[in-house]
């Protein structure tokens, strides 16, 4: 996946300055994609040069350099082309999980501490999860098809954090069994 796709997903969701772009991608595509807000500026300025986006200056402006962004044809239809493209496989590629190999080859190394670390970490994404969910998604409203494709992407989330900390539950009793 490009930066770019999920730009103008965004932009076609609403049009956005650079900065409330930036801070909208951070609390909704940001959990599955990260950029930094350098990278979405530099992708913001080559997408409107491709002919995707366009800007004028924020009516709010003032004298500073704010532009407003918003999707034009082009880009929906680079969008739907892309969406149609076959996703490759995406493989896992987890520094963890060479520790852990390292902790199996030379260990034990005290990586369960590490492991609590993480699984603290994943415990406080889970119960973000679950509040984005319980705010944007009531089991007693009907949701859109939009929604429910949003809360399909959620769920996804959840289930990977919730396979997260029972994995990590079962890997720190394996951590602890005492070696000779």
């Amino acid at each position: 996946m490009s930066l770019s796709h999920a730009l103008l997903t965004s932009l076609l969701e609403k049009s956005s300055s650079g900065y409330d772009l930036a801070r909208r991608f951070d609390k909704s595509i940001g959990f599955f994609w990260r950029a930094t807000h350098q990278q979405i500026y530099r992708e913001l300025a080559r997408m409107e040069t491709a002919g995707w986006i366009a800007s004028e200056a924020a009516p709010d402006g003032g004298r500073t350099r704010k532009r407003l962004y918003r999707a034009l044809d082009t880009g929906k239809q680079e969008l739907a082309r892309w969406v149609q493209e076959p996703s490759p496989l995406v493989d896992m590629r987890d520094e963890l999980m060479v520790r852990l190999r390292a902790e199996a080859a030379i260990g034990p190394l005290g990586l369960d501490k590490e492991i609590e670390r993480q699984l603290s970490l994943h415990t406080a994404k889970l119960s973000a999860y679950k509040a984005i969910e319980s705010r944007d998604f009531p089991a007693d409203k009907a949701l859109s098809r939009e929604m429910q494709i949003q809360h399909m992407i959620l769920k996804t989330g959840v289930m990977y954090e919730e396979n997260w900390l029972n994995w990590s539950q079962e890997l720190l009793r394996v951590l602890r069994v005492k070696t000779d």
